[in-house]
């Protein structure tokens, strides 16, 4: 088996790899290649531009919370505040080190190099405010015409969306699309934003661990952030697709859909159990397999996280 790693920096890659391939295959040699990348879409294009039929596409998600609690300890607290960063989790001790850690390895280099690779950027100054807008209001829906103007921004609402999927495909943050059962009406929804890692949200606010602890609203934002990283990164890995469902005042907070399945997902954080009637008028209108409730008064979210999305949408 041979492995290369950063593959997407070498250019004419694929061909080669193809050339290579074929070349093997004539003469009969069993060898085994993995590429990898940490530009996916990267990767992925060159995949499809010349080794149609010749490869198997394997996402690598961020680590999960089973995976962080198996190889550091990891609480469940820990890991919605760390989030699943394996190589500062080290530094867990140290939480002003490890911020620093992310904010300069992980989402500079990630913002300065591997989106910049996926695409023409014009406005890099714009991209980057959209990516710690999305960390600000990851939980919430918010559309394109508020994020501009929140952005402060004269740009036009394609280039938002455009630059938001070409940061979820770099593992930082998402929009997900609302559920209407029509998938024009789909694709045209305000997205709900989500950090595809909680350690990003932590990271960004300049916060402490303690000052979140002593600050409900923010453990619940972390909470929904972690169970929407959580169904975001398997729909990224096509185990599922994920929305949100909203008319008029009512919500629910995640609504996963697995080929003819739907399974409707509420988080909630609050010492007391709620009334959810965002979830008894989605069950009126779409009849979802299941439903699930997430924290208080239902599912645990340490057991709801150390579990794959597919263990609870089957």
């Amino acid at each position: 088996m041979l492995a290369l790693d950063e593959i997407h920096k070498v250019p004419g890659w694929s061909e080669t790899v193809k050339r290579l391939w074929d070349e093997d295959t004539a003469d009969g040699l069993e060898l085994r290649l993995v590429v990898l990348g940490s530009a996916p879409l990267l990767v992925q294009r060159g995949l499809g531009e010349s080794l149609t039929g010749r490869f198997e596409l394997i996402h690598l998600p961020h680590w999960s919370f089973a995976e962080m609690r198996d190889a550091f300890g990891f609480d469940i607290d820990r890991y919605l505040w760390f989030g699943g960063y394996p190589g500062p989790a080290v530094l867990a001790e140290d939480p002003v080190r490890w911020t620093r850690y992310v904010l300069d390895s992980i989402i500079e280099t990630t913002l300065a190099r591997d989106v910049l690779l996926l695409s023409r950027i014009d406005k890099p100054a714009l991209l980057r405010r959209l990516f710690d807008l999305a960390c600000r209001y990851s939980g919430q829906v918010l559309s394109y015409h508020k994020m501009l103007g929140q952005l402060q921004d004269a740009g036009n609402t394609t280039t938002l969306a455009h630059y938001l999927d070409l940061l979820a495909g770099a593992g930082m943050v998402a929009g997900i699309g609302k559920y209407s059962g029509s998938r024009v009406r789909q694709r045209a929804s305000s997205p709900k934003l989500t950090v595809l890692n909680t350690g990003l949200l932590a990271a960004t606010s300049g916060l402490l661990p303690d000052d979140a602890a002593a600050d409900p609203g923010f453990r619940g934002r972390l909470a929904e952030s972690a169970v929407g990283a959580q169904l975001a990164n398997a729909a990224a890995s096509r185990e599922c697709e994920v929305f949100y469902w909203r008319e008029r005042n009512r919500e629910v907070d995640f609504v996963v859909k697995t080929g003819p399945r739907l399974t409707a997902i509420e988080v909630k954080t609050a010492r007391r159990a709620e009334s959810l009637p965002g979830m008894a008028a989605f069950m009126r209108e779409h009849r979802p397999h299941r439903r699930l409730l997430v924290g208080t008064g239902g599912i645990p979210l340490e057991e709801f996280l150390g579990q794959p999305v597919t263990y609870w949408t089957a």
